[in-house]
């Protein structure tokens, strides 16, 4: 009985305690857009401005896109709130993108009343059973008591282990009911275990195959920055002297500069590191997931070497590369017991390899690239001059297309969590509500979106999010007037039919004007360099576009259904 008086519990409605929850978790920014399914929330929040920072996104695709940007900077979970019907529904597309790219994310939709569910009532929709293929969980309140539990479920799944988007529908009744509140967190659930326990000799027997090979490949994914484990794994690779290349999202992990960094695989990744996956003897994969796009023909990949697979999610091994040694559980525990059993090495010759095969890119594309002899400019010369001005600091959060492919290719990098772009649903339209949402995360940092001019226009409202706010973020707009990537599809594979990719575009400039951000368009090379130092220097929300090459290619490629060793640099 002592243990029960000592139990204090708040009268509050349900709408109330959604917030006393959110402050429980540590949540400081919400994200969303307001309506009648969730009006009772919005109402309570009215009293909370000061401990609860609401950005009033301009759809609710953008308000998940922020989000993500948010979660992506700060290692933090995104919040985001939008009413039934239409308002859940929009949010698809960004849990879609959150779940492949294992984004934290939690996402409350109000619904309608409890009595009306299963009416087809105004705005009722089974956003339940609509999101259930895209979201790491998803549960339906109606009744205020559970809103407590439900929320500290929502909040663990979302962070711990391999993590994802979350969504909670909660009825309108559930809102308005009151109840005596009461928050604990969540920590443990049953049946859920989110970190698997690393099978005894796992770690030995993959320091076995790393001691006794002569060719070692690293290749390491997001998993390494969702893990916090950048200086576990610098000090694994610096030890065993191994040759290490990143996914896109995996992408600032280790600096850009560092003798071990040999580029980006994938299907326009660097030349080295793709070409040679068919020549080393053992591949350790850390923290990544052999998507297709890295991989090529999975019938030809590294069928030479001994694959290690460092992997969270037991679900991920052996789905699409066979491992010889899967070691299970946080990339920064394993990592840490790995590296006292490796042995002090240097594979000098091996890397000379990458070294050489290098510098073969660099003259038949990346020189091209950088110091073009032709009059357009090129998204790679933007690029540099971001690096240049920034001192490879900024963030770059990249939309999707070739700019995207452009920017993990040539920009530098020099902390962690500074490459934002959607990896495995390449959704157009992520970047300029994404780096919103890392800017407002992370406001002493220099966020710089990087978007075409296809993906701009699919979520160009959100410059409505800018103004409202004053966030200062930075909008690159690389115009070449057409839907770039598929263009270039179309030109190597579809006999330059150019159906539908050539984009008649509007004025950006006046555009960004209309929201009284200030805004410039760069045409000729000669005025480049000062427009993005311009562009970088203004304390404010900034809009540049450069008008690039039309019919500009990204290499190098790897054609798809092709083997990573067919990469082709032209």
């Amino acid at each position: 009985m002592a243990n029960q008086k000592n139990i204090k519990t708040q009268r509050l409605s349900g709408a109330e305690a959604i917030i006393k929850c959110l402050l429980a978790e540590g949540v400081d920014t919400i994200f969303g857009y307001p309506g009648g399914a969730i009006m009772p929330l919005y109402d309570k929040l009215y009293g909370y401005q000061n401990e609860l920072k609401h950005v009033l996104t301009r759809h609710e695709q953008g308000a998940t896109h922020a989000a993500q940007g948010y979660a992506r900077i700060s290692n933090k979970v995104g919040v985001v709130t939008a009413t039934s019907g239409p308002g859940a529904t929009n949010l698809v597309t960004g849990l879609a993108d959150a779940q492949i790219d294992s984004t934290p994310m939690v996402c409350i939709t109000g619904q309608v009343a409890s009595h009306l569910l299963g009416t087809d009532a105004f705005q009722e929709t089974d956003i339940v059973g609509i999101s259930t293929p895209v979201t790491k969980w998803n549960h339906q309140i109606t009744k205020a008591e559970d809103i407590p539990s439900v929320l500290a479920k929502a909040f663990y799944i979302a962070k711990s282990g391999r993590p994802g988007p979350v969504l909670i529908d909660i009825t309108k009744d559930a809102q308005f009911e009151e109840f005596d509140f009461l928050y604990k967190k969540c920590n443990h659930i049953r049946s859920y275990v989110p970190v698997p326990e690393t099978k005894s000799g796992s770690v030995k027997a993959a320091a076995e195959l790393i001691n006794n090979a002569k060719k070692p490949l690293i290749v390491w994914g997001q998993g390494v920055i969702l893990g916090e484990a950048e200086a576990e794994f610098k000090a694994v690779i610096e030890k065993a002297g191994i040759p290490s290349a990143w996914t896109i999202l995996g992408a600032s992990a280790l600096e850009t500069s560092h003798n071990l960094n040999v580029g980006m695989v994938g299907m326009h990744g660097n030349y080295a590191p793709n070409k040679l996956t068919n020549e080393c003897d053992v591949l350790i994969a850390v923290g990544m997931r052999f998507d297709d796009r890295v991989t090529g023909d999975l019938s030809r990949y590294a069928k030479q070497a001994k694959v290690i697979h460092f992997e969270i999610d037991s679900a991920e091994v052996n789905k699409n590369v066979k491992a010889d040694v899967a070691v299970l559980g946080n990339v920064k525990d394993t990592l840490t017991q790995l590296l006292p059993e490796l042995r002090a090495t240097n594979h000098d010759a091996w890397l000379q390899e990458f070294k050489d095969l290098y510098q073969i890119e660099l003259e038949k594309v990346i020189n091209d690239d950088l110091k073009p002899k032709v009059a357009e400019i090129t998204m790679a010369e933007v690029i540099e001059q971001i690096n240049i001005q920034t001192n490879a600091k900024a963030a770059i959060v990249s939309d999707v297309g070739q700019h995207q492919m452009v920017a993990c290719r040539y920009a530098k990098f020099k902390e962690t969590k500074s490459n934002i772009t959607s990896g495995g649903l390449g959704t157009m339209g992520f970047a300029l509500p994404a780096a919103i949402g890392a800017k407002i995360a992370e406001p002493n940092r220099e966020v710089v979106a990087i978007i075409g001019d296809g993906g701009y226009q699919m979520t160009i409202q959100e410059l409505g999010t800018i103004f409202q706010t004053k966030t200062p973020v930075k909008i690159v707009v690389l115009n070449n007037e057409f839907l770039g990537m598929v263009r270039q599809w179309q030109q190597l594979f579809f006999d330059k039919r150019y159906a539908s990719t050539e984009m008649v575009n509007p004025n950006f400039v006046k555009i960004a004007e209309g929201y009284s951000i200030e805004a410039k368009k760069v045409v000729k090379r000669e005025d480049l360099a000062q427009a993005v130092e311009d562009m970088i220097k203004s304390k404010n929300a900034y809009f540049l576009e450069v008008m690039v090459g039309k019919e500009n290619n990204v290499f190098p490629m790897i054609p798809t259904g092709a083997s990573v060793s067919e990469i082709r640099l032209e």
